[in-house]
């Protein structure tokens, strides 16, 4: 472990630059979480739908209903996403929510459970009334 100096003074000064690296990468890594998620959309959309054609095949001798060829598709388990406001009122707002929620207007970033975790403890940022998604991780961002 490093060496430290004795004195008050110079210990302040050491907590505190230390303090803004951390507050700093916090943001950046914010932000990463936040233009990943937009990658890995910006991905889905460019690879497209599935072909009309080949989701509605069924195996030789399968019976049952065809699958529905409907856009949505229910979120898988341990997914979030995060939608930004932009009504005029309340700009700066992000809302996170369980991946599915009713409640979520706009074209939302999907994100994993532990980028989300890291999102909620962020100021500004504001869990879904409706679907808790504070609740589903386990955490308190009270």
């Amino acid at each position: 472990m490093a060496e430290l100096p004795d004195d008050l003074p110079r210990l302040r000064v050491i907590r505190d630059y230390l303090d803004r690296q951390i507050a700093e990468i916090d943001t950046v890594a914010t932000y990463l979480g936040l233009l990943r998620a937009e990658v890995w959309q910006a991905l889905a959309r460019a690879e497209g739908p599935p072909s009309r054609q080949r989701s509605m095949r069924r195996a030789k001798g399968a019976s049952g209903p065809l699958p529905s060829a409907g856009r949505s598709r229910p979120a898988r388990a341990g997914t979030y996403e995060v939608q930004m406001m932009r009504a005029p009122d309340d700009p700066g707002d992000v809302v996170v929510h369980v991946a599915g929620c009713e409640q979520i207007t706009g074209t939302p970033r999907r994100m994993r459970a532990d980028e989300t975790r890291a999102l909620l403890v962020e100021p500004g940022i504001k869990p879904c009334t409706t679907c808790r998604p504070e609740s589903e991780l386990g955490i308190d961002v009270a």
